[in-house]
């Protein structure tokens, strides 16, 4: 409860004292503040394994309330429900079923529950197929750019915090002591490890370049990892696989986009585009796509550590780039895939690699079934080769 009640900036506040010659600050605030934050972290995940348990049960049923025996629904989780206080706060939207108030007798409720689906799972504190974000407390002598030691110590609290054997690849760590300005303190766990956010072209950082991006759901870091500007995160996502469907469905057509003026303003700007598209097909039967991926990596992000295409992909997804020769040219090099190389792998191949993979997602122009992305070319980069 004091995790979820302290105002982050409290938490930063605190570390910057704390680390200031001659300090006042009590030590065992600081410990308070930091079994606050381990607390917090088992909660999240707690609920994690709550709302995917639920989701599943529910596909089970398939929302028939014939099937909703309540002797089920309890042996499934009574051995692992939260505390009441934490229940009466997780749980406070899920459980009504309309703005009467309810009745004063056990019965009805146990019957009206008996006559309705369950409610979908929600909580304040994670949204199923969005990324958890997790807290440590870590306060850096460094400033908001964590030392390769302060990562260290943060791989450490989640050890403290018993955690280590539920987090997944994609999962977000934030060092609350660090800040909360943008994305400062925000690291990502790639199944092994608490690496950084990728800089290149955002100055408050995107996902890690070493996470395929077809591993989660499109929306997996929204709000998560916060998007300055249009809003449109990097992505990673190689397209060669669908080659064919890109050179087939390709076409040159005029697009009507809204820009900002310098006066503040927004007019009409008519563009030429070269727009493409291609389908991710579910795979028959219960099997999935599997992506490639080293055999350093650690355990994937779906619940059985493997990495493969997120359902949440399954459809169309809408490809374009500028409306010029060199735009054209690009996207069908990014079709060809991997090139061959012959012997050591040369420094031009190793940023050829890394900059065709590279796409943004356009989100005000996608949706569920749909997704479109944009080619992302060297003169968005921020850092320089």
């Amino acid at each position: 409860m004091r995790g979820v009640s302290i105002p982050s900036h409290q938490f930063a506040a605190t570390a910057n004292s704390y680390l200031q010659p001659n300090s006042s600050v009590d030590p065992s605030i600081m410990q308070e503040l930091t079994f606050s934050c381990r607390a917090f972290t088992r909660v999240v995940l707690r609920l994690r394994s709550q709302a995917e348990a639920e989701a599943k049960y529910a596909a089970r049923s398939n929302g028939s309330p014939s099937s909703l025996q309540p002797h089920s629904r309890t042996n499934t989780f009574t051995s692992h429900r939260l505390p009441s206080k934490w229940a009466s706060q997780t749980s406070i939207n899920t459980s009504r079923v309309s703005s009467r108030a309810p009745s004063p007798a056990p019965s009805s409720r146990y019957n009206a529950s008996m006559s309705t689906a369950p409610a979908p799972f929600q909580s304040p504190l994670f949204r199923l197929r969005r990324a958890p974000l997790l807290q440590v407390f870590v306060p850096s002598p460094e400033g908001d750019w964590l030392s390769d030691q302060s990562i260290l110590e943060c791989e450490a609290e989640l050890k403290r915090a018993g955690v280590l054997h539920l987090m997944r690849a994609g999962d977000v760590v934030w060092d609350v002591a660090v800040g909360d300005e943008a994305n400062v303190g925000r690291l990502v766990w790639d199944g092994n490890y608490l690496i950084d956010l990728d800089y290149t072209y955002s100055r408050v950082g995107d996902a890690p370049r070493y996470l395929p991006t077809l591993a989660f759901p499109p929306s997996y870091f929204h709000r998560v990892i916060r998007t300055m500007g249009t809003g449109n995160p990097i992505v990673r996502i190689d397209i060669s696989p669908w080659a064919d469907q890109i050179h087939a469905n390709l076409q040159l057509i005029q697009d009507r986009m809204k820009t900002d003026s310098p006066q503040g303003g927004r007019h009409m700007v008519v563009r030429w585009v070269h727009r493409s598209s291609f389908v991710v097909r579910p795979p028959s039967g219960s099997k999935s796509i599997r992506l490639p991926m080293p055999s350093t990596a650690g355990p994937g992000p779906s619940p059985s550590g493997a990495w493969i295409v997120d359902p949440g992909w399954y459809g169309t997804v809408v490809v374009e780039t500028e409306g010029t020769n060199e735009g054209l040219a690009d996207l069908k090099a990014r079709c060809k895939g991997p090139m061959v190389q012959r012997g050591p792998v040369t420094p031009e191949y190793a940023q050829w690699e890394e900059r065709r993979l590279v796409f943004r997602i356009l989100r005000e122009r996608s949706r569920p079934g749909e997704i479109c992305i944009r080619v992302v070319d060297e003169k968005e980069r921020i850092i320089p080769l």
